[in-house]
């Protein structure tokens, strides 16, 4: 069965190509989760609010809007092993220069804008990773199980977004009662990032990374029951997109405030530690304000990463749900269950709204490949453009901490969490109505849908 997932039409068997993808996937989550230990870094080191704090994550998340045709592009010319090595060396390049510019002695605006133009740069080679590496996991078997091999690649994105947050909290995060204020550490995980993406960057030169088209795409326009038409026809891949936005906008803006949350000082949304759990933290994840018991910023950072097993468990279990669960139906029970955890956080009931805060990562955690592989599928020779579209999505990441973000500063906190409320009321929708989409787009003119779902 298991071998059965990675056998492509000329009967080779896969499994080590997707292995070594899978480790791409892992990559991107380790970066991408590195920011949100800058998001809380960077408005005690630079004074920021949460506004401008999450203008970490919107430079880093518009590169995906002005990158991704471009990845697409270098895609289609040098095939995928030639888009996986630029995108590797572009990120060897940023992770780099964190170390000259933390050295750099300037105003505070002039720091900021520097470490946001790293982190665009970085970015830029990421998105070429995630441009071919989501399509390239869904032709690397049948297709019928395309939407449980990106759900198993993604699983080590979950793996990553553990290793992420922990290693930027044990370099970057106080483990005191006072915030760490200083930038001057900060290189010190990205060099080691650096370090291993080298050994990627030879590894990929060397292991085999076969070009695979889509099965469509060896169809001939007369023998397929699939259009060949404009992309933006297709009403499944455009509210795809529009869908995959909204996850991603509510995703990162639930990420971004996670450890601001969490690690409450002034006692608004988390409560007191209780005494048993007080006794078992060690110095390093606890202080005393007063009569009462509250987490260091280092042990939010570790919470957070924490809450990322719920992720990763969701990712490993969604890829083997999705086989006997239809996966547009699995994505509108998730994206319900989201809704009712998120009125709870807005609720703000203590413990309740902290452990809804953390069960939601379960929830969210297919949402991305699934939304990817659902929104591609039928998409033949135009798959390669059609994921540079999908990845354009990931701009609602930039958005969505910046928009929460408002709402904390000028509000409340728990009033932010409204906007990913009415998020995953769309995703639900998609979810639940995208059979149906589906089947319109691929209804050949005057011929009932042939195309079957699962």
């Amino acid at each position: 069965m298991i071998k059965a997932l990675f056998t492509t039409p000329d009967g080779k068997n896969r499994s080590f190509t997707f292995a070594c993808i899978c480790s791409l996937f892992l990559l991107w989550g380790v970066c991408n989760l590195l920011l949100d230990d800058l998001n809380k870094l960077f408005r005690s080191s630079l004074q920021l609010s949460n506004m401008q704090a999450a203008f970490v994550q919107g430079v880093w998340y518009s590169a995906y809007l002005f990158m991704a045709f471009p990845a697409g592009w270098v895609a289609k010319r040098f095939g995928y092993r030639g888009g996986i090595l630029s995108g590797l060396a572009i990120v060897i390049l940023g992770s780099l220069l964190f170390i000259p510019v933390t050295k750099v002695v300037a105003s505070q605006a002039v720091v900021y804008g520097l470490f946001l133009t790293v982190l665009f740069i970085l970015a830029t080679g990421l998105v070429f990773l995630e441009t071919l590496a989501n399509p390239y996991t869904t032709v690397l078997g049948p297709k019928e199980s395309a939407v449980t091999r990106i759900n198993l690649a993604q699983s080590c994105n979950g793996i990553g977004s553990i290793v992420g947050p922990f290693l930027g909290a044990t370099f970057i995060l106080s483990q005191t009662e006072v915030s760490n204020s200083s930038n001057a550490d900060l290189y010190r995980p990205y060099l080691i990032i650096a370090g291993i993406v080298a050994l990627m960057f030879i590894v990929f030169a060397l292991v085999p990374i076969p070009e695979i088209e889509a099965p469509e795409e060896a169809k001939s326009p007369e023998k397929s029951t699939e259009h060949v038409r404009s992309i933006i026809h297709e009403k499944h891949y455009i509210l795809g997109i529009v869908s995959q936005f909204f996850y991603c906008f509510a995703q990162t803006g639930i990420f971004s405030l996670f450890i601001i949350y969490v690690v409450d000082k002034n006692n608004q949304h988390m409560p007191p530690l209780p005494t048993w759990l007080t006794n078992l933290l060690p110095d390093t994840m606890k202080y005393l304000h007063g009569t009462e018991w509250h987490i260091t910023d280092y042990a939010g950072g570790v919470l957070f990463s924490g809450a990322f097993i719920f992720f990763t468990i969701g990712r490993f279990s969604g890829g083997f749900i999705v086989r006997y669960f239809s996966p547009h139906r699995t994505l509108g029970v998730y994206a319900v269950t989201n809704v009712v955890l998120m009125l709870l956080l807005y609720l703000n009931l203590g413990w309740t709204s902290v452990i809804s805060l953390i069960l939601s990562f379960f929830f969210m955690s297919i949402m991305y490949p699934t939304h990817f592989a659902l929104a591609i599928r039928g998409m033949g020779d135009r798959t390669k453009y059609a994921a540079a579209g999908m990845v354009t999505a990931i701009l609602g990441a930039g958005i969505g901490p910046i928009a929460m973000g408002w709402i904390a500063d000028n509000y409340d906190m728990a009033s932010s969490f409204l906007l990913p409320l009415i998020c995953f009321v769309f995703i639900a929708f998609y979810g639940f109505f995208w059979k149906n989409l589906f089947s319109g787009d691929m209804e050949p003119e005057g011929e009932p849908s042939s195309i079957a779902t699962h």
